[in-house]
This record gives C-alpha cells, sequence and structure tokens, in this order.
C-alpha cells in the first residue's frame, strides 16, 4: 500500500483537494484557506470548487485581483461546465477579449441586475468592491495573497463563506502610498487577506497543495528550498519526464554555452563583470535579449508529459523577466523585430503566467545597496518559478558579496509576523544553486 511519502504526485495532490471540498461541503468553517506553490493546479481548484458549488445550486461570486485572470478563469469554467450561466462583472467600458465572447453561456454587464440570474459572477475584488446590494452564499477568492487586508474588508459583507486560494510565496500586495502609519496593527491594509484572515481567524482550516505541474525536476527542489522551507512541494513530473532539444547549431559562443547548459541541466548562470551600474544596465538588458534570441535561433523542441512527441518552443513560449519597467523597455529595445512574440515584463505582471523558458534579470545585479524591493523574496521567487524546461538568470557578479555587506536596517515592529525566508536566505540559497550551473 502506497504510503503519503511514496505516493503519485497525482494521488498525493488529489488527497490535498478532496480535504479542502471536505470542508467547503461541510459548512463547519465561513473560511478554507488554500496555500499553493507556483503551477499547482490552483486555477483548476478554483474552477472544480466553483462547478461543485454552482450545480448543488449554491450560487456564487469569484473575486480575482486583475482582469486577466477574470478572462482567464471565465473561459476555464466555460469549458469545464458548458452549460453553466456566468456572468462577467465589469466596468462599463470594458471590451470582452475573445476569451469571453468565445462563449455563449457568458454574459458581460456592469451591474449584477444586468446579469440575468448567473449560476456563477466572477469580476476584480475593485469592481466587487462597488456592489452595494446582494448577499452570495458562497464566494472564492483567488489570488488571495495578493489581495490587500482593505480589499477584502470592502467585500466581505457580500458573502457568507469563502475559499481563499493563493500562493505565500509569491509577491505580496503593493501600494503607491506611504504605508508606515499601520505597520504592526492588526488591520494594516498593506497586509494580504490571507494573513488578516487568519490572524482573526486561527481556528480555519488551511490546506497546502503538494505539487507544482509546471516545475520539472530540476527546479521544484531548489524553489521549494528557497522560498518554501517550511511548507515544501514536489514536481509532478521526473528526472526522465521533460527535456529540451536544440535542433540547430549555434556559433559556439558564450550565448550558446549558456542555452546548451540551461537545455541540459534546467538552469544556467549567465555572469557578467561585477560593476556597480545603472539600474538600466545597458550590458545586462542587451545579454538577456541576446540570449532569448539565441534559443530561438537554435530552434528548441519540448519533450514532456503534454507532448511527449515533442513540440517547438516559439516566440510565444519565451519570456524575459526584470524587477523594474525601464530595464524591460531596454531589453524590449534590445530584441527588436527579431524578437517579436517573445514576452518581456516586470515580475508583478509575470505573476501567474507560464512559459517554457525564461531569461531572468536578476533584481540585485549591478546594485551598489541592498534594498527592500530588490530583496523582496517574492520577486525572485516569480521570476524563477514561471517555466517548464529552463531558466537562466543574467547578473553580474558580486550579488553574494553585496548581501555580507547589506545586512537588514529595517526596524523591528510589535505585532507584525516575521516573513520567512526573508531575502538574505532565499538569494544566497538561489546563488549557490546557480552557481554549479554557471558559464564563462
Amino acid at each position: 500500500m502506497l504510503t503519503e511519502l511514496t505516493a503519485p504526485p497525482a494521488v498525493e495532490a488529489e488527497r490535498v483537494i478532496t480535504a479542502v471540498l471536505a470542508d467547503l461541503r461541510s459548512g463547519d468553517h465561513r473560511g478554507v484557506v488554500v496555500d499553493s506553490p507556483p503551477g499547482a493546479g490552483k486555477s483548476t481548484l478554483v474552477v472544480r470548487a466553483a462547478v461543485e458549488l454552482a450545480t448543488a445550486g449554491e450560487p456564487l461570486m469569484i473575486v480575482a485581483q486583475t482582469n486577466e485572470q477574470v478572462d482567464d478563469l471565465i473561459d476555464r469554467l466555460a469549458r469545464k461546465a458548458p452549460e453553466l450561466p456566468i456572468g462577467r462583472l465589469s466596468a462599463t467600458d470594458y471590451q470582452p477579449t475573445d476569451r469571453v465572447k468565445g462563449h455563449d453561456t457568458v454574459r458581460v454587464a456592469a451591474k449584477v441586475a444586468d446579469l440575468g440570474g448567473a449560476a456563477v459572477i466572477i469580476g476584480t475584488a475593485a469592481k466587487w468592491a462597488t456592489v452595494a446590494e446582494g448577499v452570495w452564499p458562497w464566494a472564492i477568492v483567488d489570488e488571495a495573497y495578493q489581495m490587500r487586508s482593505d480589499a477584502l474588508l470592502r467585500v466581505a459583507g457580500r458573502f457568507e463563506r469563502a475559499l481563499f486560494v493563493g500562493d505565500p510565496g509569491q509577491l505580496d500586495p503593493f501600494s503607491t502610498v506611504e504605508t508606515a502609519r499601520w505597520t504592526g496593527l492588526t488591520w494594516d491594509p498593506m497586509q494580504s487577506a490571507v494573513a488578516t484572515l487568519l490572524r482573526h481567524n486561527p481556528e480555519l482550516p488551511v490546506h497546502r497543495l503538494p505539487v507544482s505541474w509546471r516545475l520539472p525536476a530540476t527546479a521544484a527542489p531548489v524553489v521549494a528550498a528557497a522560498f518554501y522551507p517550511f511548507t515544501g512541494f514536489r514536481s509532478g513530473t521526473g528526472p526522465a519526464d521533460r527535456a529540451l532539444t536544440l535542433t540547430e547549431l549555434g556559433p559556439g559562443d558564450r550565448y550558446d554555452a549558456t542555452v546548451e547548459v540551461a537545455a541540459a541541466a534546467g538552469w544556467a548562470l549567465h555572469e557578467l563583470p561585477a560593476r556597480h551600474t545603472l539600474r538600466t544596465d545597458s550590458e545586462a538588458a542587451a545579454a538577456c535579449a541576446a540570449l532569448a534570441l539565441r534559443f530561438l535561433d537554435r530552434k528548441p523542441v519540448g519533450f514532456d508529459e503534454q507532448a511527449p512527441g515533442g513540440t517547438a518552443v516559439t516566440a510565444d513560449r519565451i519570456a524575459v523577466g526584470a524587477a523594474h519597467r525601464d530595464q524591460v523597455a531596454a531589453i524590449r529595445s534590445h530584441l527588436g523585430a527579431a524578437g517579436a512574440g517573445i514576452t518581456v515584463d516586470t515580475a508583478n505582471r509575470l505573476q501567474g503566467r507560464e512559459y517554457d523558458v525564461t531569461i531572468v534579470l536578476h533584481p540585485l545585479s549591478g546594485r551598489r545597496d541592498a534594498t527592500a524591493f530588490h530583496l523582496e523574496s517574492g520577486r525572485l521567487c516569480v521570476l524563477a518559478s514561471r517555466h517548464r524546461h529552463a531558466c537562466v538568470v543574467v547578473a553580474r557578479a558580486g550579488i553574494a558579496d553585496l548581501l555580507d555587506a547589506h545586512p537588514s536596517t529595517e526596524r523591528v515592529h510589535l505585532d507584525v509576523p516575521m516573513k520567512f525566508p526573508d531575502g538574505w536566505e532565499a538569494n544566497h540559497t538561489m546563488l549557490a544553486h546557480l552557481a554549479m550551473h554557471g558559464t564563462s
């Protein structure tokens, strides 16, 4: 008989999902929390729970954080349950995307009353905050760790029970205004919705999805050790289940060497000479673009459980990530027309997305200091956990020395829960692993 430690990934994941759904059906709790590592099937769980509740005759509201997430959930839900009437709660100037227009069972409106009694109504937290009437038996809050606690407070009166699903290792909620005045207060609006919920309701059940279906066997142990040291997770695939093959020869330069290491090992560190640079480091941006284009030139083919016969890794399956928008603009400029189709964006906007190959400009590359923004573990976690096959990190040498030279100087506040791992520990863990896959 299989034990929990030897159970296949699918069995282990299903065991947790079954427990989550059982807690939902029991009605014993006003809330249920599900922590999900990168690529663990979080959206699949949201859709499955929504179908179960809706088909049981329970009207349901779903709260997402962005319009992109809303449209993605609508598409997934409509495909899973094509007979289910779905409402898309939106702004008056919203233009339905193809994913929404492609389903006859989806109705779009700016008011709940105009959605024709939909079994499931989906909208952003900002839009739900404008709804002044109506109470739903159930709500599902997707990407709940991205949601600020004040946003939860504005919609909490609209539902009786809720399922909160999110990734605790990703980026925390952020604000463009100074928030120090609330630090340490139990109702600090900059806490995540889940942190505030559990702080006031510690008895609520918390489940953890144990398997990442996105990250390969080369990545899951590293990402788990760096960003999820107390909970961990495993890859849904084994070392022999995925492979990235380069079908064209290259000129044999250092870019080729980096691409070949990444294809073989799943990781590569493309290290530039140590130097303090402007935030928009032209040499680093050029290296990121050159590596993305070199992957295209080498015509990689990915073999995995979804495509055992192999699938070409085209431009739309490659992404380049950075910490700042000016860095993103510089990388796009270096890519030019040859890089059409390659995604280039910040960690905030890449969150939740998935690619075959990613190139990452390390947030601390070339810096003189280690600020809280650049040290936030969630930023590096997002950048390092988008890939199904390979991730290349571009960085200037000396980051480990920078970390050691800039210990934390932030104030310690009473009643503020410590967040683990901190940015120093997470960065050192990742750098130690990347050092084994460097090129020269």
